[in-house]
């Protein structure tokens, strides 16, 4: 029969540093993946990056999302937001209306090209997780989804308010 660890053991500082380790090489094969896909598409001049592919995926998940809110749930300034969303639109991926209730307020959706460069995207950065929740095992994917849950703090709920979306 197996004990179950002591909680006080995972707190340890040695502990967090191997997460703290485990998370930035975990992001760095991420974005590799993600860099291997948008080097997949040498006919797009220029070549769009990780700023415009997070945009993107953010646009699917959280349609009608504006510049402000773009900007907190990625950290990017304002302005680096404003320049992805414009890039965007310049490509004909994505495209931005006046608010209802504030025409200052710009709310951003994916067009059908915009959803379809996500999805290729999106599809390599699936297989790599699928991967390893298939190795973690069924069982920690809960788990693993409650932390990264708490380490995304409130920023889980920008842009979710305007639409009741609870996931």
């Amino acid at each position: 029969m197996n004990a179950l660890p002591d909680a006080r053991l995972v707190l340890r500082e040695e502990e967090l540093d191997a997460a703290l380790e485990l998370l930035m090489l975990s992001e760095a094969a991420l974005w590799a993946a993600c860099d291997a896909a948008l080097d997949a598409e040498p006919e797009r001049r220029p070549p769009l990056g990780r700023g415009h592919y997070r945009a993107a995926f953010l646009l699917k998940r959280r349609p009608g999302v504006g510049v402000q809110e773009l900007s907190r749930l990625t950290g990017l300034s304002k302005q680096g937001a404003s320049k992805v969303l414009g890039d965007l639109e310049r490509h004909g991926l994505a495209a931005r209306e006046a608010g209802e209730h504030d025409a200052r307020r710009r709310p951003a959706s994916l067009t059908p090209a915009g959803a379809v460069f996500e999805a290729r995207v999106s599809e390599r950065l699936r297989g790599l997780l699928a991967r390893a929740y298939r190795s973690g095992g069924l069982d920690a994917v809960g788990g693993a989804r409650r932390i990264l849950a708490a380490m995304a703090g409130p920023r889980l709920n920008v842009g979710r308010s305007r639409r009741g979306e609870t996931e």
